[in-house]
Formats: C-alpha cells, sequence, structure tokens
C-alpha cells in the first residue's frame, strides 16, 4: 500500500466530494441490525483519515481506526476532538491488536491495495481466528473490475478549483487486473501552487476468488450487495459490499 505522505493533505477535500460518509454510516449500522449484531468494540482498517470511523464513534461505538500512513493519522487524530479513539499506524498485512473485536470494516477500496492473495487470506485468517468476537462480523467492499475496465479505464480525469488542481490519468492492466493510477497535484500556497505526484496500484478481486479466501479463512457465512443496498451485485455494479461471519 502507498504510505500517501503529502496526498494525506488534500485527501479529505478529494474524498468528501464522491462519499457520503454519513449514508455510509447508517448502511453499517443497518447491516448490524439485520444481522442481529451489537458490537461495541469496532475496528475501521485502512482508516485514512478518519472519515467512517469518526462518524460511527460518534454514533456510541468504541472505534479503533488502523492505517498504513501516519500523516493520514495525524489528520485523523486532530479531526477526532474529543473522541476516545484509538489509531494504530499498522499495514493490514501485518495486523496486531490488544483484544478481539465486535465488529471489523474495511470500507472504500481499502482491500483493493492489498494486491497478492495470500496477504488477503493471511488478513482475513487473523480476523476470523484471532481478532474476531464469537458472532462478529466483518464488513467490507470493493471496486469491481467492471469499474476498473469501464469506468476508470484508460481515462484523465481533471479537477479544477481555486485551491486545487490535480489529473488523474489511469492505466488498466487487464491481464493482471492492476489498474495503476498517476495523479499530479498543484495545490494553493499563499500566491504560488506547489506540486507533488502520487501513484497507486489497486487490485480488481474477482468476487469467487473473495469468496475462496474467505471461507478457507474460518468465515461461513458470506452475503454479497451492491453497494448501500440489500440487492445482489450486479454485472455492471461498480462497488460489492462483503457481509462475512
Amino acid at each position: 500500500m502507498n504510505s500517501y505522505s503529502d496526498f494525506a493533505y488534500v485527501y479529505d477535500t478529494l474524498m468528501h466530494r464522491d462519499i457520503d460518509y454519513e449514508k455510509w454510516a447508517d448502511y453499517i449500522e443497518n447491516i448490524f441490525i439485520l444481522n442481529d449484531v451489537n458490537p461495541d468494540l469496532v475496528c475501521d482498517l485502512a482508516c485514512g483519515t478518519g472519515n467512517m470511523t469518526i462518524p460511527l464513534a460518534k454514533r456510541g461505538y468504541d472505534m479503533t481506526g488502523v492505517d498504513i500512513s501516519e500523516d493520514m493519522l495525524n489528520i485523523a487524530r486532530n479531526k477526532s476532538e474529543n473522541l476516545n479513539i484509538l489509531y494504530l499506524n499498522q499495514s493490514l498485512e501485518n495486523l496486531d491488536l490488544y483484544g478481539t473485536m465486535g465488529a471489523f470494516i474495511c470500507m472504500i477500496d481499502g482491500l483493493n491495495y492489498i494486491l497478492p492473495p495470500k496477504s488477503l487470506l493471511k488478513l482475513f485468517t487473523k480476523i476470523k481466528t484471532c481478532f474476531l468476537d464469537d458472532g462478529g462480523i466483518f464488513i467490507f467492499d470493493i471496486s469491481t473490475e467492471y469499474k476498473f475496465k469501464n469506468v476508470i479505464g484508460t481515462n484523465t480525469f481533471i479537477h479544477s478549483d481555486k485551491n486545487i488542481f490535480y489529473s488523474w490519468q489511469n492505466r488498466f492492466i487487464e491481464k493482471k487486473r492492476l489498474c495503476d493510477m498517476f495523479l499530479t497535484f498543484f495545490i494553493k500556497s499563499g500566491k504560488k501552487y506547489r506540486r507533488f505526484e502520487e501513484r497507486q496500484i489497486q487490485k480488481a478481486h474477482k468476487t469467487d476468488e473473495l469468496l475462496f479466501l474467505l471461507k478457507k479463512s474460518g468465515f461461513t457465512k458470506i452475503d454479497t450487495y451492491d453497494a448501500l443496498t440489500f440487492s445482489p451485485a450486479k454485472k455492471d455494479s461498480e462497488r460489492i459490499v462483503f457481509v462475512c461471519k
């Protein structure tokens, strides 16, 4: 996964344009209700700047956020104000917690950044056998191959406002199911603009492959949905949610 560094400081500006985190928090709580779980402790994997961690903490959940980027976590801590959230600087592949959790979440592409299947299996097995309470739940989403191939594809996207300009160039390597993304930013600082670049790589994991890895790691009940619904995923779904017990 990428350490993000400079990208951390523009992440919130970009993500809040596209993601309604309160709506996602509602959805996660509805998943809890549907599956008859009421977790006290919830771990947010690849939590970034806390955009999913903080709304759930405000709803009364005892939250732990895990991310590989210390820059992201510093912003999350600053945003958390008086909320009692534990933030841990770890890679998901080497997850190591102090105890068990009633629920794990990993939202908005977190697992797309883990490329090797063996690393996913290691994470799933740790969650299921070491850190998930009996009867607990694991919720995550992925951006789909359809999205990487047909929506992001080889397109270039441009965003411009008075403080931020960026270009987002993409290349989908179909044989390897990898999306290679190269972003160039110009951030206004006083009367000048500061330039930096960011490269990210995500993998389009197939649903069948993830189901195989989840079952191999010990999960026995796995449901999949089109994002923010309880309807089955479709061929043109851009994001799929997995609910695992």
